[in-house]
C-alpha cells in the first residue's frame, strides 16, 4: 500500500506512515485531508477495540478507512479508487461492508 501513497502518487495527496493519533498509530496519515487509511489482517474481523480506536480518530476529527490486507495485495486498484473518492470528499456517510470500513469524521473538530 506504500508504494501506491507515497511521494503523492496517489491523487497528489501527501500520505505519511505510522502517525500517532493520542495513544494509537494511523497505518497512513494524509494530514490535509484528515484521512486514516488502515489495512487489517483477519484479525480485525468485528474488533470492538478497532471500533474504539476509529471512534477516538473520528473525535479527533479524522475519517478512518479500513481495508483488508488481502484486497489491498489483489485489488489494489480498487482500493486504491476508494480511498481517493474519500480523499475527494464522494464518501460523506459510515460504511459498514464486509470488505470496507469507512467512520466519517465531518469536519468540525479538525
Amino acid at each position: 500500500m506504500w508504494s501506491e501513497l507515497k511521494a503523492k502518487r496517489l491523487g497528489g495527496y501527501k500520505f505519511v506512515r505510522q502517525f500517532p493519533i493520542g495513544p494509537y498509530f494511523a497505518d497512513f496519515l494524509c494530514r490535509q485531508q484528515h484521512l486514516v487509511v488502515e489495512v487489517d489482517g483477519s484479525q480485525h474481523v468485528d474488533s470492538k477495540r478497532d471500533q474504539v480506536r476509529d471512534e477516538y480518530m473520528r473525535n479527533a476529527g479524522y475519517s478512518v478507512i479500513r481495508f483488508w490486507s488481502a484486497d489491498v495485495l489483489w485489488q489494489r486498484n480498487a482500493v486504491a479508487d476508494t480511498i481517493l473518492a474519500a480523499l475527494d470528499g464522494r464518501l460523506k456517510r459510515d460504511v459498514a461492508a464486509s470488505d470496507l470500513r469507512f467512520v466519517f469524521a465531518s469536519g468540525e473538530k479538525r
